[in-house]
Order: structure tokens, then sequence, then C-alpha cells
């Protein structure tokens, strides 16, 4: 009877364990699917598992584009509060999105090269043309009028190759969008330079030539972060190949070179820039950021961008803190090669195909190139012929908008608002409709030339375009979807309220532990002077008590003489060595 219920017991206990066991391999089984959005405007999917980090999923992206020099790449995504963040390959996807699955994230230059024309790779520097493209789009990269028509005829001519007059008739320049907006006089000198310059320059001379110009520009690299400066003014902070940079009213009003940074902390929304100058001259630079989150990104862009171009080696790298007080604060190490490291590894690059171990550049639409075809010198290669065409197909415009090209006429132009201001051609910087300055009363004016140009004229509208999130114009009525999502928000701020009772209860903990942890140093500063041969009256009259007495004759004096017999043990063994 006993062995009975001993063998029921037992095997009620195996039935649990093998439904736990199997319940984790479900849940490790558990797949998610990811989009990634690339820089081509094209479309990566796959399907991860729950427990998958993020260097395999940037694995998986560089593997689809055979991409060898893929230390200058980072894979970006926007939380629901249209937070940037980089995905931070060492940890798992799934926990750092805020978000549920399906995941939408986007591929994009993290580290722009110091000499990007110098890259090895062709597909390499194609993929930072593109990005600075999209700079150039998107009012990031910032220049004067005759550098911004420069720019725009090597796009055109790696876009649609030689002028015909057969083929591009009168006003053609204005079909592409190389800017949020910019004037006739300015698309007469894109076509000019276009057809009198650039005769005679293939996709990838044009391509090395645009890189070359961009390389030269003062906001090359800059991905800008807004703030205000300890006055209220607005300011754009942005970490480049060869400094940490200030802009404010599209003009750089510090820059501090990567070895004159010697350290960046932040508190909340505050942000700190310590360096040393010429002359020894010590500058602390204080801003303010909007949230406390963006602060934070601000300040790990800011350390994995002096590490990757500052150090020599990787294994310099030190694992930093935002702010000391109290041990509070964000800790935060990049993990990575650096600058340096890369150009050395880049050069060693060979492309073996004679054994078929690295295939020449895999087209993107699945068809593989044979392993013994070697392609002549100077001749695209598949894959980067494959993307090359899937972004010039299309005019210069983001095709992650979901809106098909429609040549912008001038008549439109006219009717659609006739107060748009045309940036004068003296001094263009399309930051000036792009970058997101709160001037109130430039916002209708704004709206009419988004509406004309139909680009996405803020930092605001790119993340949503990242992010995949359709804005309340574009889905008209919300109905079910808007009671979700006001659902979804309500629990946000639910969540969030306990984030915040969190982060108190655990600053009161850290209070208390280093309130305790002072106490204990005191009390030993304290018996140490006691037990020492100072004669100062505060000190006589506590060893003249019977408390004292009591701990020196019971407690102390034991405790010196084992440390005297074990420092007698060690003294001898090491004599006797």
């Amino acid at each position: 009877m006993l062995a009975r219920a001993h063998y029921a017991e037992r095997r009620s206990s195996v039935k649990m364990l093998s439904r736990f066991m199997s319940g984790s391999i479900r849940n490790l089984e558990r797949e998610y699917s990811c989009t990634v959005r690339l820089l081509d405007d094209t479309e990566y999917t796959c399907s991860i598992q729950r427990d998958a980090k993020g260097q395999y999923l940037f694995d998986l992206i560089c593997h689809h584009l055979n991409l060898l020099e893929k230390d200058y790449f980072g894979i970006r995504y926007v939380d629901p509060d249209k937070q940037r963040h980089w995905l931070e390959f060492t940890k798992s996807i799934a926990k750092q999105m805020k978000s549920q699955p399906p995941f939408t994230m986007c591929l994009r230059v993290k580290f722009y090269p110091p000499d990007p024309a110098a890259l090895k790779e062709e597909i390499t520097r194609y993929l930072v043309f593109l990005q600075i493209k999209r700079d150039l789009y998107h009012g990031r990269l910032l220049c004067k009028t005759s550098d911004a028509a420069m720019l725009a005829a090597h796009i055109l001519q790696a876009e649609i190759g030689d002028y015909d007059p057969g083929k591009h008739p009168e006003g053609y320049s204005s079909k592409f969008q190389f800017f949020p907006k910019h004037s006739e006089k300015l698309e007469r000198l894109i076509a000019d330079i276009h057809k009198r310059e650039l005769i005679g320059q293939t996709p990838e001379t044009s391509e090395r030539n645009f890189l070359q110009k961009a390389q030269m520009l003062e906001t090359y690299g800059v991905d800008p972060h807004p703030c205000k400066d300890v006055s209220g003014n607005p300011a754009f902070l942005a970490f480049t190949p060869f400094g940490f940079v200030v802009l404010q009213g599209n003009k750089r009003v510090h820059f501090l070179k990567w070895n004159e940074v010697t350290k960046l902390k932040f508190e909340g929304k505050t942000f700190h820039i310590y360096a040393n100058q010429k002359e020894d001259k010590k500058i602390i630079l204080t801003y303010f950021a909007p949230t406390p989150e963006a602060c934070k990104h601000l300040w790990k862009c800011g350390v994995e961008n002096q590490a990757f171009y500052k150090l020599e080696k990787s294994s310099q790298v030190r694992t930093v803190s935002s702010s000391n007080l109290f041990f509070k604060g964000s800790r935060f190490r990049y993990s990575g090669r650096v600058a340096k490291e890369v150009m050395e590894q880049s050069a060693k690059i060979k492309r073996q195909n004679a054994l078929g171990v690295l295939p020449l550049y895999p087209a993107l639409t699945g068809q593989q190139e044979s392993a013994s075809v070697t392609p002549l010198p100077g001749t695209p290669l598949p894959c980067l012929e494959s993307l090359r065409d899937s972004a010039h197909s299309t005019p210069v415009r983001s095709v992650s908008h979901g809106e098909s090209f429609i040549p912008r006429s001038r008549s439109q132009a006219a009717d659609g608002g006739e107060g748009m201001a045309v940036i004068s051609d003296e001094a263009y910087s399309p930051s000036d409709s792009v970058l997101p300055t709160p001037v109130a009363e430039h916002s209708m004016e704004l709206a009419i030339s988004r509406q004309i140009n139909g680009a996405p004229c803020s930092i605001e509208e790119e993340k949503e375009s990242e992010a995949g999130t359709p804005t309340q114009r574009e889905g008209g009525d919300f109905g079910v979807d808007g009671r979700a999502e006001k659902e979804g928000a309500g629990g946000d701020s639910a969540l969030s309220e306990v984030e915040q009772v969190n982060k108190f209860v655990l600053s009161v903990l850290r209070l208390l532990l280093v309130t305790i942890g002072l106490l204990f140093v005191l009390l030993l500063l304290l018996i140490i002077l006691t037990e020492s041969d100072l004669d100062i009256a505060f000190l006589r009259d506590i060893r003249q008590t019977p408390e004292f007495e009591q701990f020196h004759y019971e407690y102390f004096c034991p405790l010196r003489r084992w440390f005297a017999c074990k420092l007698r043990w060690v003294g001898g063994l090491l004599i006797n060595k």
C-alpha cells in the first residue's frame, strides 16, 4: 500500500516536471517576426527566437548583403515613446524592444568612416553613399548652395547617367527631391553641373566623388540630438568622426576633438561634457535633453563614438558610469572594434571565389552567382547592381513613406502655398525646414512646404517612418485601432508609474546602504584612533569608560594577537623560501 502511494506520488511529480519542461521548450522555441528596413528602402524580414541577441540579427543582415566591413553599421529602432535606440548586440532583442512583435527596425550607418571614399569594398561605399544621401534629404548635412548643387549633381549622375537631350527635357532635375525644398535657381544650377562637368562618370565614380565632397563638410556624420543650453536656447548635439559638435541656428558653435573630451555624463535630463583644450584650459558644457530617456541615449551615443574613434585598441575599452554620486546612474560598455582596428582588418579583406568560400555579392533576388565566376576589374558585381537598381529605380525621394513619385509642377506649388518660404540661394541650409526647432511662427509655413514637397521634414516624422507607425492623418479615423492604442497608452502609463515606484525604492535602498557603510567606516576609524597613542581629551574620556576596557581586553587584544601570529607565520614562510 505504501509502495503504491509512493509510486503514484512519483508519477505525478514526473508529470509535473515533464509539463514544466515542455512549457520551457515551447517558450524557447517561440519565434518573433522581425522586419529590418535597409538603406535602399527595401525590407528584410526574418524570424528570430525569443532569446536571440542583437548580434544574431545583425549577422543575418550582413550575410544577406554579403557585407564584410560591417563595423560602421548598426540597427536602430524607435520605441512607443518615439525615442530612438541603437540595438545592443550583446543583449537579447526581445528584452530591448519595448513594443510588441512583429518588430520593425532600420539598418543605418552608426559610425561614419573618417574617409568614406577610401573604404575597401564598393558595396560598403555604396551603403554609406545611401546614408549620406538620406542625411542630405532629411536636412542633417548642412552646406552652401554651391556644395549642395555639386552633391545633387553627383546623385543625378549616379541615378540617370550622362545627360541626354532626348531623354531629359527642360526641368528634368525638378523631378528629383534632393532636399526638403529648394529654389528654381538651385535646380538650374544642378542641371548645369550635371550637363557640363560630370559627362562620362560611371555611377561608381560619381558616388565616390559624392563621398569625397560630403566628407569635407562640417556636418558630415552628424546625427542631431535636440537639446537646450543653460539659457533655454534650442541646440543640436552631435558626434562626428572627428569630435563633438554643437549646432545652433545652422551654425557650429562648439567643436571638441575626441582627444580633448575627457568625460561624458548625465543626470536625469542634464548632459555634461568635460574637456581639456589648449594651455590646460578645462571647460564644462551643460545641455538639457527633452526627456531622461533621450539624455541617456545621447550619453550612450557619445560613449560609443568616443571609444570607436579615440581608442587605439578595443582592449582599452572600459565600463563607464553616468555618475558616481551614491553609486547612482547607468553603467555602459561599448562592445566592438575601434576605428583603427576596423581599417586594419579591412585592408586584409580578400574575396575568395576559387574555392567558393566567399561568393561575390549574391544577388538580393536570391540568385546565387557561381563561385567559379571571377568578375573583371571594374565590372559591377551582381549583388551591388541589384542593390543599386532597387535604390535607383525611383527618384531620390524616400520610398518608405508609402507614396509613388509624382513630379512636382510649378503650378501646383504656386496654388498649394503662396506663402511658402524658399530658402535663399546665398545661405542654403536644409535644416531650416527639417530640424525641429520649436518656433511657432513657422508652423504653418512648414506644413505647407511638407505638403508640396512630400518630404518628411522633421526628425519626429522620420522616427515615425522608421518605426513603421502611421500618423493620425495617414490613418484618418482611428476606430478600433485608436481605442486599442489608447488602451495601450493607459497600460504604458501604469507601467511607467510602477517603474517610478521601483526607481524610488531602489534609490532609498541605495541611500540606506551608503549610510550604513559610512557609519561602519566611521566606527572603524573611531576604534583605530582610540587604540592609538593620541593624547586627546575626547579619546582619554572614551578610554576610561568600563565599556571600552571590556572591549579592549576581550576583543581587541585577542584579535591583535591573532593578526600578529599570522603575520609572523607568513614572514617565516617567506624567509624559508
